[in-house]
């Protein structure tokens, strides 16, 4: 299996985490605003937020909160927030937007995010698009919306989050979940507040939305672990052609909340920085079925997986290159390949074809790079297919 996996972290990691131990427990030592640990895994979230919490500030017209239960706010309505993000080197924090549409009537809650990557557009217009059909007089429960959450990396549109505090650094946000409140870098402590203070207590399923990053874009896919029939029933009511059918690596949000006890899953919409309407509409759709099943709205389904002939997945065959160049793609996402079948030719500055790249497995293809030029190293292409025997969660690069 050609994929790649931590076989232990590096000493940068080892420093960090270690770092990240002491300077919890000096916070909480030497602070008596530092957070408690919980006394039991059954209170993991901080006791001061069980319930909402208004900082009194106003912004935009809009009410900042720094700890939040939809249940407090008034039903047949929709209410538009700012949630208190973590503190900068200046003092002053980052702010989050959180829309919160609150049925007439009690039922589940669902929690949409997007925003975890500063350049993925389209996920943020997908859920957009679907609080904005929403109409709370006519549902029963809750669907809360953060469309926002790494501020920072979406200021410039990248993916990672610019972190100063020890120098210029950039973090991936998403390796960073359920966060720690008293971490030692801006995106930990950001992802330990909004999990513990907006996510997980305001959430009875969840969906997590992102795209391909910059310089790669993949095709209309679901990833989630398929063993959890919670998170299958909601995954199976999406009209896209792919599920990736893997629990992936720890730190991503929904595995997070998943082990927090919150179905969950991560949609993925297509290609980064642009807003991909085709492909947002489907994703649309099939977040509209989500909040059918779980009984916030009522109405006929929309189309499912069955009807667009979904293809399931475990695990993705990287191709990645070996030579830098000009990169020519022969395949597009979504279509089939067999082991051996070229997908990639590349050449030099001369025009010379420096290498040929081919599947190593019978698939579709779920991933492909869309920068023209390659380093070795870069991923050129993921084949999405089906082992036998999965080896469990994978990691690949980026």
């Amino acid at each position: 299996m050609p994929t790649q996996s931590k076989e232990g972290a590096d000493r940068r990691d080892f420093l960090m985490a270690s770092l990240a131990a002491v300077g919890a427990s000096a916070l909480g030592a030497n602070s008596a605003s530092a957070q408690e640990p919980p006394a039991s895994s059954e209170d993991a979230v901080p006791k001061s937020t069980h319930g909402t919490v208004y900082t009194g500030e106003i912004i935009q017209g809009k009410k900042v909160v720094s700890a939040l239960h939809v249940e407090d706010l008034e039903p047949g309505q929709k209410h538009l927030l700012y949630f208190q993000g973590v503190e900068m080197p200046s003092g002053q924090h980052w702010y989050v937007s959180v829309v919160v549409v609150r049925g007439a009537k009690p039922g589940k809650r669902v929690v949409l995010v997007s925003g975890v990557h500063g350049d993925e557009m389209s996920s943020i217009h997908t859920v957009q698009t679907v609080i904005n059909q929403l109409d709370p007089a006519q549902m029963a429960g809750t669907v809360m919306a953060v469309t926002d959450v790494a501020r920072p990396a979406i200021e410039s549109m990248q993916r990672r989050w610019p972190n100063y505090g020890r120098g210029q650094d950039l973090i991936d946000m998403n390796r960073e979940w359920p966060g720690n409140e008293n971490g030692i870098t801006a995106p930990s402590r950001h992802a330990g507040l909004l999990f513990n203070r907006l996510l997980r207590p305001n959430a009875d399923a969840a969906i997590d939305f992102h795209t391909g990053t910059t310089g790669f874009e993949v095709a209309a896919f679901n990833l989630a672990g398929m063993d959890v029939l919670e998170i299958k029933a909601m995954v199976d009511l999406f009209p896209i052609g792919q599920v990736f059918d893997n629990h992936v690596y720890p730190g991503v949000l929904h595995n997070a909340l998943v082990d927090a006890g919150v179905p969950s899953f991560c949609a993925e919409v297509g290609a980064a920085r642009i807003l991909d309407l085709d492909m947002i509409a489907l994703f649309v759709e099939g977040t509209m079925n989500v909040l059918k099943h779980h009984g916030i709205l009522a109405g006929a389904m929309g189309r499912t997986g069955k009807d667009v002939g979904v293809f399931v997945g475990n695990s993705a065959f990287p191709v990645l290159a070996t030579q830098g160049g000009l990169v020519e793609l022969l395949v597009k996402l979504n279509d089939k390949v067999e082991a051996g079948q070229r997908i990639a030719i590349q050449r030099n500055s001369f025009g010379e074809v420096v290498a040929e790249y081919s599947s190593g497995v019978a698939g579709e293809v779920t991933g492909l790079r869309s920068d023209a030029m390659a380093e070795p190293g870069n991923p050129l292409a993921f084949i999405l297919f089906h082992q036998s025997t999965s080896d469990g969660a994978e990691t690949y690069p980026e």
